[in-house]
């Protein structure tokens, strides 16, 4: 028996440390069906305030005449944590009260199936279906760089979760995204061409912990990739930038909550 078909939209929610976002997702096309709805971050952000947030979203959303419909609707959220089977189990750029968190239960009283995911996951898995990585055999690795460095492995379109590579050691003792990421760029001042070579060297690292056939290169910093990817050569992968930017995270969750619901139903099926 083969895996039931994925309906033709879901929605997406991405959690971060300054807004959280949602749309409604085109599963066809990879893209939001509609403009996305944002409200900032609750300071603090525990998993109640955020659930309320959450929420808000969630009506707005299914107040529109594109939603899908209730009895397929199937929920991504994403946070910046490591997640397994709905748990969250680290909180490195959260507030620490969503360490043990069980997000099915948080978010039990919101309609349709929910299903959470790291951020970067989420949006490593967008780019591999239906952006930069689409059509690619082989192992790709979307490098999401912002406020920290999140990544995501994707083996022949399927996600292997949590890489988190971001906080491994890198030229000392101290984590890559310290000195990697797109705010320490800023924070240090440094010109792009040493970005670049610095972002050249991480590659190298990151080759020698998981060989890949594609970097893709994320987040924000990914819309001036002209000024600091001419400098990173010398890989054996092939380097490029990101191409659905700041939808990445919805599309991806979306794209997530789906498969995650039919799988459900598949296992069902069998017993």
């Amino acid at each position: 028996m083969s895996l039931p078909e994925l309906p033709k939209r879901a929605i997406g929610i991405d959690v971060g440390g300054t807004g959280i976002k949602g749309g409604i997702v085109n599963l066809r096309k990879g893209s939001l069906s509609g403009k996305r709805v944002r409200i900032p971050t609750p300071k603090p952000a525990t998993p109640q305030a955020v659930a309320g947030v959450i929420g808000e979203i969630l009506t707005e959303l299914l107040s529109r005449e594109k939603a899908p419909a209730l009895d397929e609707l199937a929920v991504g959220v994403t946070v910046p944590a490591i997640v397994i089977s709905n748990e969250v189990l680290t909180a490195p750029n959260i507030d620490d009260s969503w360490i043990g968190c069980r997000t099915t239960e948080l978010l039990k009283d919101l309609p349709g199936r929910t299903f959470t995911l790291n951020d970067a996951d989420a949006a490593g898995l967008a780019e591999a279906r239906f952006g930069a990585g689409a059509h690619r055999d082989g192992t790709v690795m979307t490098v999401t760089l912002g406020t920290g460095v999140g990544t995501a492995i994707i083996h022949d379109g399927v996600l292997v979760p949590n890489s988190e590579l971001g906080h491994i050691e890198f030229e000392g003792t101290v984590p890559a995204e310290r000195i990697v990421s797109a705010a320490a760029r800023e924070r240090l001042e440094m010109p792009w061409d040493e970005y670049g070579e610095l972002l050249r060297r991480y590659l190298k690292h990151l080759e020698r912990i998981q060989p890949v056939s594609t970097f893709i290169i994320g987040g924000g910093i990914s819309k001036r990739s002209e000024d600091f990817l001419p400098f990173v050569t010398g890989l054996r992968a092939e380097v490029m930038p990101a191409q659905l930017t700041n939808n990445a995270g919805i599309v991806g969750a979306g794209l997530y909550a789906a498969e995650q619901s039919r799988l459900a139903d598949f296992r069902n099926s069998e017993q």
